[in-house]
Order: C-alpha cells, then sequence, then structure tokens
C-alpha cells in the first residue's frame, strides 16, 4: 500500500476537520479519500475525461460506529446489523480499527459492499494493532481508506524527539484519545454500542458532543458493566437508539416500501436533468457511460452536466456509487 498525504482543506470529505479543536494540517492515508471516490466514479476512469467542476467533489453520508474492546452477543450483533444496513444504504462508516466493535464495524461495512473509514492512533505505516494489517488491507481494496495524523516512520525518524514521543506512547490509552477528536470530526452522527465508564469510546461521544454532532447510544442491560457507559450517556444528551431506520431518517435516508420510494425520488428530483437521470437508472442503466450516452439520445448533456446531476442526486441520498463507475438507486 502506498502512503499519501494531503491537507484537511483539499478534501470534501475531509474538510469537515477543518472545525474541530486541534485541527491537524496534514493527513496521511492509504487508500482513497470516500470524497475522492465519489470524484472519480463522477469522471470515470475510462471515457469521460473532461473537466469535473468543483461542486462535484461530494461528501457522503458518514457514521461512527465505536464501543467496547470486550463486547457481548448483544453489542455485537447490533454493532454488525447497524454498520451492515448504514453502509448499504451508502453511509460511510468511520471508527478506529481496535478490536472489538471498531473492528466489528468495519467488517459489516465491507460485508455490505460499502466503503469505511480507520483511524489510526500511530505512525501511518505503523498499523495497530498489528492483527489488523489485513483488515486495513481490505479496507483500501474495496475503496475505502486508512488514515493518520502520524507520518510514516521513516519520516518520523528525522524527528528524533517527536519518534522518541510517538514510540513511547504506542499502544497507550493517551494516544488513542487523541486519535478519537478526528473519528468524532468526521461523523455526521456517532453511535456508542456498548462501552464501559473508562471506555474509550465514551471519549468519542465526548468529542462529538463539543462539536454538535449527534450521539446515539445504545442502551444496555443495567446489571452489566460494559453498558453502564451507554447508559451514561443517555443521562448526558445522547439519543436512545431504537432502530437504524431512525439513524436513516436523521440522515435523510429514511427507507421507504419500494412503492413509496419510487414516488419520493421523482418528487425529489428539482430539475429536469435530474428527472430524466432516474427515469434512465428506473430501467437498470447503472455505468456512466451508459447513461450519459441514454441522456444524450434525448437532450444535449455535456460531462459538466453528467457530473452536476450524479452530485447532486447523491446529496439528495437518491444514489449511490458502487464502483467501477457504476451507480444505482437507493429504492
Amino acid at each position: 500500500m502506498q502512503v499519501k498525504s494531503i491537507s484537511p482543506l483539499e478534501d470534501g470529505f475531509l474538510r469537515k476537520l477543518e472545525f474541530i479543536a486541534l485541527k491537524p494540517k496534514i493527513l496521511y492515508y492509504y487508500g482513497k479519500s470516500p470524497g475522492e471516490a465519489v470524484d472519480s466514479e463522477i469522471k470515470g476512469e475510462k471515457n469521460i475525461s473532461e473537466k469535473v467542476p468543483d461542486q462535484a467533489y461530494a461528501r457522503p453520508k458518514t457514521v461512527a460506529v465505536v464501543g467496547a474492546r470486550k463486547y457481548t452477543k448483544y453489542g455485537e450483533e447490533w454493532a454488525y446489523k447497524i454498520a451492515y444496513e448504514l453502509a448499504r444504504r451508502g453511509v460511510v462508516i468511520v471508527s478506529g480499527l481496535a478490536y472489538g466493535i471498531d473492528s466489528i464495524a468495519h467488517r459489516a461495512a465491507l460485508d455490505a459492499g460499502g466503503l469505511t473509514v480507520a483511524v489510526l492512533g500511530t505512525p501511518i505505516d505503523r498499523i495497530y494493532p498489528a492483527r489488523h494489517t489485513g483488515l486495513a488491507r481490505e479496507i483500501v481494496d474495496q475503496g475505502g481508506m486508512v488514515l493518520s495524523e502520524y507520518p510514516p516512520q521513516e519520516i518520523l525518524a528525522k524527528d528524533e524527539k517527536l519518534s522518541r514521543i510517538l514510540n513511547s506512547q504506542l499502544g497507550m490509552r493517551s494516544a488513542f484519545l487523541k486519535r478519537n477528536r478526528l473519528i468524532a470530526g468526521l461523523a455526521d452522527l456517532v453511535v456508542v454500542v456498548e462501552g464501559g465508564v473508562k471506555s474509550g469510546s465514551l471519549n468519542t461521544a465526548h468529542h462529538a458532543m463539543e462539536q454538535s454532532v449527534i450521539v446515539y447510544a445504545v442502551p444496555g442491560d443495567v446489571s452489566r458493566s460494559n453498558s453502564l457507559g451507554c447508559n451514561r450517556l443517555l443521562g448526558r444528551g445522547a439519543v436512545a437508539f431504537t432502530e437504524v431506520d431512525e439513524l436513516l431518517d436523521e440522515l435523510g435516508l429514511k427507507i421507504r416500501k419500494p412503492e413509496e420510494s419510487l414516488k419520493q425520488i421523482k418528487k425529489m428530483c428539482s430539475t429536469e436533468n435530474e428527472a430524466l437521470m432516474v427515469s434512465v437508472m428506473l430501467r437498470g442503466v447503472k455505468t456512466g457511460e451508459e447513461i450519459l450516452a441514454q441522456i444524450r439520445q434525448k437532450k444535449d448533456f455535456s460531462v459538466s452536466d453528467f457530473s452536476v446531476t450524479i452530485f447532486n442526486l447523491q446529496m439528495k441520498g437518491l444514489i449511490k456509487p458502487l464502483g467501477n463507475n457504476e451507480w444505482m438507486l437507493c429504492v
């Protein structure tokens, strides 16, 4: 995997980090940003070469799913269900690649064919825990992103003082607590599935609340120690999670019956171009080239028109990218 670097200001997905405390100036990553992934789908990788306008850089809906390293069957089932159902609807799942709920959330997103972002508390080329190196590769291979604010060790070695500090913190709680502000900062919603009173996931929730990001907590058995953290969050302003539909509704992506969905999709098309693209996709056309070709049979339709229309439909939650320059309606 190749390490790349980027300023949050350069990317529509990462730009949200400009509004958090201790905002990072440079980030290091493997894979590609979900914003970058959307843009590459819009441009197309084969036949579409015209310049895509700036507004085509999309920011897909993003939810952080975090929780305890030591989890119960109840926590495992809900973490998987939440992340899977959201990812299936085109929501990006953010978590910390840690043991437990974090890795379950990443796995669920991958199984759903969705995008997921792992935020590390270590140098980008020092995947932690090492046992999750394979999971990190899967995330990247499926079009997701592994992200860190710390550069590769080769660069760190040139700064002896910083290298010594980071090496002393590797695997320590403080490094991951600092990382949690990035997880919260990238999210439109944060869901805490399980966690004791000292769980790092509560720290992520507190960062989210400070950033005015809505936090959901999965209520748990009051007799279990790893439910205490979530239950306490409920008394401090978190919303009690009851069903995935509630999250989708908050994100503007609520699932409807097929016939209701079709009516709603058509109703939400605010331009002739949007309505025309939806009508083409309702016939089962998925690839960017085919969509463009069929619309051009009916009217003049430039690549710029295509990219803006795709962007607008995705921002309304009506379509999602499948990869390989293919798109589908969220019906």
